[in-house]
Parts: C-alpha cells; structure tokens; sequence
C-alpha cells in the first residue's frame, strides 16, 4: 500500500530530530476542547480534509503536518463508517500505520485530540466493524476491531514513537484511547 509507514519506517523518523520542529503540547488539555464550537470546528475541517482527499487520490489531504507532524508531514487515510444511529456514511482523515510488515492491518488512534469522549468513527465502528479504508486512490473493505490489550501494550508505543501527540492526547483523558486494527475484510469497497 502507497504511503504506509510500516514499524522501521516509525524508526526512521524517530531517529531524524532535524526532520521534524518539535512543538510540545501543554500538560493540561485546550480549554473547551469538548465545547460544540471546537468540535463544529473539527468536523468542517475534516469533511474539508476528506473531499480534498478523495477528489485528489490523497495528494491533497493526504498528509498531516501540524504539530508533530510538521514539517514532513504523516501518512493520512480516509475510513468510511456507517452511522449506527442515521444509517448513513461517513468518512473521516485519520494518521495511519501499518504496524507489521508482513501482516496487512492498519492501526488507527481514537484519540479526537484528548477529548473526554471516544469520536463518533470509534462508535461507529462498535456497532457495526465493516468499514471501507482509503489510502491514496486505493479502497478496500475492512473489519475494524479494538486491539486487545497485549497489542495494545505493543503498539502503543510505536504510535507515539509515529505521532508523539498521542502521549499528551492520553493525559488529558481519563479514558483509555483506543487503538484500532483496520483488516482486509475481502470483497468490493464499492458494496459497501
């Protein structure tokens, strides 16, 4: 898959200081991170994010470079869910990885930036796990599951070691964040 870091390509960025301009986050979350403006906010930007996206093939909107991710820039996918209240699509920019070389699962964060609240993507997915994944031009059908604890405990930190954001985004929430597989699930995208 194009533009998927896999775990030593997490290495080569950690070991590449001039690559990045590290801008710590602070130690307590924004305030009214949770308020309905930020997250009107969030959400026009990712809808904003994701027809840019796929109206490039990810050439736009394709890579995450604020804080972190600056100047470089990360790997970012679309994954579309289906609402588990209205029944209906949505697609939401998300940092990938993909953790293991020889396995095809993508790893997603459900962090939503430190917010008290799992994202809607997240719920989404616990009720009903088929998504569709887009990395680039490419789609495929996927089957989203939690990581159990013991990936978890293993991917965690690569994921900060990929985006170091995530540490803070853990501290300023009481509740664990969720890392998501993303698996072939075989089939068409376009059925979904």
């Amino acid at each position: 898959m194009c533009d998927i870091l896999t775990g030593a390509g997490v290495d080569a960025i950690a070991s590449e200081p001039e690559s990045r301009m590290e801008v710590p986050l602070p130690s307590t979350p924004p305030v009214r991170l949770d308020a309905p403006a930020a997250r009107r906010a969030m959400a026009l930007a990712s809808r904003t994010n994701a027809a840019l996206y796929r109206a490039t093939g990810g050439r736009l909107g394709g890579r995450w470079r604020l804080h972190s991710g600056f100047p470089r820039g990360l790997p970012v996918c679309l994954l579309t869910t289906r609402g588990r209240k209205t029944g209906r699509l949505r697609t939401t920019p998300l940092l990938h990885l993909r953790p293991w070389p020889d396995r095809e699962a993508v790893a997603v964060v459900a962090s939503q930036g430190g917010s008290a609240r799992h994202p809607m993507w997240y719920r989404n997915l616990l009720e009903e796990p088929r998504a569709v994944l887009q990395v680039g031009s490419g789609l495929r059908l996927v089957r989203a599951r939690t990581a159990a604890p013991g990936e978890r405990t293993e991917l965690w930190p690569l994921l900060v070691g990929f985006y170091p954001d995530y540490a803070a985004y853990q501290s300023w929430t009481d509740r664990e964040i969720p890392v998501v597989l993303l698996e072939p699930a075989g089939g068409e995208a376009g059925r979904y």
